[in-house]
This record gives structure tokens, C-alpha cells and sequence, in this order.
């Protein structure tokens, strides 16, 4: 009895995976595809799309284990500072050189920066995610218990985007948060700064990254980004952190360099007293700190991942793409 019972808690279960997000069975799943149909979306083909979509436990799973243990700056640089990482990203530049060109003279974004947060997301396209984003995108959309609503937004955008792309919505691959392509853009990212970089009449981030480079670029200079000023500036500091000062901020920058002056941190280069920078305290592996200045164009870069690790590391592998490159030359 108990294992009839078990069986048929499991042929259930099974019944509910394959039709968990077919509209027919899932009222939500129902009103996500009235609302697109209404905004212009094939009702059959949002049918077809949605009932091939799959539960996956495991992207709830990654999304709650996302909060990863603290790393301190020298163990996340070290993921990223490869001298193959930096390679790749030098050969990355040279076979793109044009659209590399047209990219810095449209938006004002340095090919190094550029081929960074491709190098640092996915290894200039090769490791651009294994989850069907479908799925992913389904699932937290549904079931996530605190972003439903966030997530279908993204869900929404996806299925627009496959459509007016032509492609299949069960054939994209991407991160378990629905991050695609070369650049991981989420699907409201794709739709707001996706760029047709090649004038072929598609904007694709998937498999095209003469499109990754221009929307990337695009993405940078519609946050703001400023053409040709610093990223960030060494600076001396002392052994303790200064309790006037906020350090390792991704918001707006409000501290001036002259309170960061005046509490302690004094940049390498002589700044505008006035100008708005980020404080960064970065630790060493000796269990020093490294002091910088970021300036906005630091703030932008942590529009993409609002982390300051994330936005050092994408500085410092530029940094060392443009050495790499200038050696090259």
C-alpha cells in the first residue's frame, strides 16, 4: 500500500512537472499570455511556448544559495586576474578591432572595458550559461516567493524578445537568474540597451558579439558613463578605517575628494576638491587595505553588478587587457 501510494505521489508530481506552466492548467501561466496576446503576442504561439517550459527546483535553490560566503578583494581578484583571462581578452580586442573602434567612437567606452565585462561574465562567450532560460525565468517567475513579480517582468521580455527575434524560446541558453549572451543581459536589459551593432536588422547577444560589443558599450553610456575621464585613483590612507568616511559604496557618489582628504584618504593624483568619488577599502591577502578613489565612472560600471568587487575586478582585468595589448603592438 505504501508503495502504491508513493507511486502515485510520484506519477502526480510527474503529471504536474510536465503541465506545471501549460496555460490551460496554471491561471497565472493563463493571465501572462492574455496580457501579451493583448499587446500583440501570438496567443498560440505564447501557448506552444509556455507548455514547453520545465519547474526547476534547482534555480529556486541557486537563487536562495546566491549569497555566496564574503570574499574578501585579493580572493575575488584572483578569480578573475588570470594571465589567460587577460590573454583571451587581448585576442578578444584584436578580432574585433572595427567594431571595437566603432563602439569607443560612438558610446566613449575603451575596448578594454568592454572586452572586461565580457571576460568576466562569460569568458568572451564561451561559458554564456547552461540553464534553458525559459525554465529559469518560468520558475522564479511563479514560484520565487519574494521577486515573482520582478521575475515576470523578465519572463514577459523574454518571450517578447525570442519573437521578434525568430527564435525558439526553448532553445536559449543562460544563467539560473535568465542572464543571456555574451554580455549576460536579463531580458529587460536586452530590451532597453540591446544594440544591432552590424546592421543586420537583429539585435543578437546571443550568438553575435559584434552586437554584445555595441550594446555593452550602449549600456555604459546610457548609465552615464564618461568619456575619457579615470575610473579611479590610488590613494594612501590610514591603518584604520575612518568612521567619517562610507567605504565600498555602489550608489551615487556623494563624498567629495576633499573629505576624503580630510579624513585620511588622500588620492595619488591631485583632484578637484569638489569632485564626487567612491571611498574604496579593498583587502589585501597580508591584511592590508588598498586605498582608491573611484570616480563616477567606477559608479557605472557597478550599474552592472552592484558590487565593488565586481566593478574592481572588471577595472583591473581592463587595466591589464590594454597593457597586454599595448605590448602586442
Amino acid at each position: 500500500m505504501v508503495g502504491s501510494l508513493a507511486l502515485a505521489g510520484w506519477c502526480s508530481a510527474g503529471w504536474a512537472q510536465e503541465a506545471h506552466f501549460s496555460p490551460a492548467q496554471n491561471a497565472d501561466v493563463e493571465a501572462l499570455v492574455s496580457e501579451l496576446s493583448d499587446e500583440g503576442l501570438p496567443r498560440d504561439w505564447l501557448e506552444d511556448a509556455m507548455s514547453q517550459a520545465t519547474f526547476e527546483q534547482g534555480v529556486l535553490d541557486a537563487m536562495a544559495g546566491a549569497a555566496e560566503r564574503r570574499l574578501r578583494w585579493f580572493e575575488y581578484r584572483d578569480i578573475f586576474l588570470t594571465d589567460e583571462r587577460i590573454e583571451q581578452g587581448a585576442a578578444f580586442i584584436d578580432a574585433h578591432k572595427d567594431a571595437m573602434q566603432r563602439a569607443e567612437e560612438t558610446y566613449g567606452v575603451p575596448a578594454e572595458v568592454i572586452a572586461a565585462i565580457i571576460g568576466v561574465e562569460t569568458y568572451y562567450g564561451r561559458f554564456k550559461g547552461n540553464h534553458r532560460v525559459l525554465d529559469s525565468l518560468a520558475t522564479l517567475a511563479f514560484h520565487h516567493p519574494q521577486r515573482g513579480r520582478f521575475f515576470r517582468g523578465e519572463l514577459a521580455a523574454f518571450l517578447a524578445i525570442t519573437h521578434e527575434q525568430h527564435v525558439d524560446p526553448d532553445s536559449v541558453y543562460g544563467s539560473y537568474a535568465g542572464a543571456m549572451g555574451y554580455p549576460q543581459f536579463i531580458p529587460t536589459s536586452y530590451q532597453a540597451y540591446a544594440v544591432d551593432f552590424d546592421g543586420d536588422g537583429l539585435r543578437d547577444l546571443w550568438e553575435n558579439p559584434v552586437d554584445a560589443i555595441g550594446s555593452v558599450a550602449n549600456y555604459f553610456a546610457e548609465h552615464g558613463w564618461q568619456r575619457g575621464e579615470a575610473i579611479y585613483h590610488e590613494a594612501d590612507g590610514p591603518e584604520t578605517l575612518p568612521d567619517a568616511l562610507a567605504f565600498n559604496q555602489t550608489s551615487r557618489p556623494t563624498t567629495t575628494a576633499d573629505q576624503a582628504a580630510n579624513a585620511g584618504v588622500v588620492s595619488h593624483d591631485t583632484l578637484a576638491p569638489e569632485l564626487a568619488v567612491v571611498p574604496l577599502a579593498l583587502e589585501m591577502s597580508d591584511d592590508t587595505r588598498r586605498y582608491r578613489l573611484g570616480e563616477f565612472n567606477f559608479y557605472v560600471i557597478t550599474r552592472y553588478n552592484h558590487s565593488h568587487l565586481y566593478g574592481m575586478a572588471v577595472t583591473e582585468l581592463a587595466e591589464a587587457i590594454h597593457q597586454r595589448v599595448e605590448e602586442a603592438s
